[in-house]
């Protein structure tokens, strides 16, 4: 798919087709686009977890437990370590939420250029996933997102509402 294509087209998807699961190399692909992002200083400071059995699919579901989110057959996940990311010496600036948001962002385009759904999703309760993914007082996650087939009758928005390039854009 054209990338500017990909970038117009992807959304929040909020229908999930729960059996239909991914192939693997499909997955593996996803994977890869976020682990060829930048990072600052080329650090590197993630980890990748795609969850998709049934059993601890469960545990990470009661974050965010909407029915929506519970039907998507895999979550994916980008925890990372604040010691491990980069550091500003001017002011200690940690560049870990920004690595981790670049890895992400990979992933979902990749996932919408493979015809898939995802849902970026900040919204989750901190502790629960802390407990059921087993994290280190160190270790972080700051978005997570569902990541399945839409149900046959989906239908995506045709424009997105964003505000015009006026508004955004300051040319200096």
């Amino acid at each position: 798919m054209d990338f500017y294509k990909v970038i117009q087209e992807r959304e929040s998807i909020r229908n999930y087709d729960p059996n239909r699961p991914i192939e693997k190399e499909t997955l593996l692909r996803i994977i890869e686009a976020g682990r060829i992002a930048p990072s600052a200083a080329n650090l590197q400071p993630w980890k990748f977890i795609l969850v998709s059995s049934k059993d601890k699919l469960k545990k990470i579901q009661a974050c965010y437990p909407r029915s929506w989110f519970c039907d998507a057959p895999h979550i994916l996940i980008v925890k990372g370590n604040r010691k491990m990311a980069w550091k500003r010496p001017h002011d200690g600036y940690n560049s870990l939420e920004t690595d981790l948001t670049i890895a992400m962002d990979h992933m979902i385009l990749a996932a919408e250029n493979e015809g898939l759904g995802t849902c970026w999703i900040a919204n989750f309760n901190p502790d629960i996933l802390r407990d059921a993914l087993k994290l280190t007082a160190d270790e972080f996650v700051f978005a997570i997102t569902p990541l399945g087939y839409q149900k046959k009758d989906f239908n995506k928005k045709s424009a997105k509402q964003r505000k015009p390039l006026d508004e955004v854009l300051e040319i200096i």
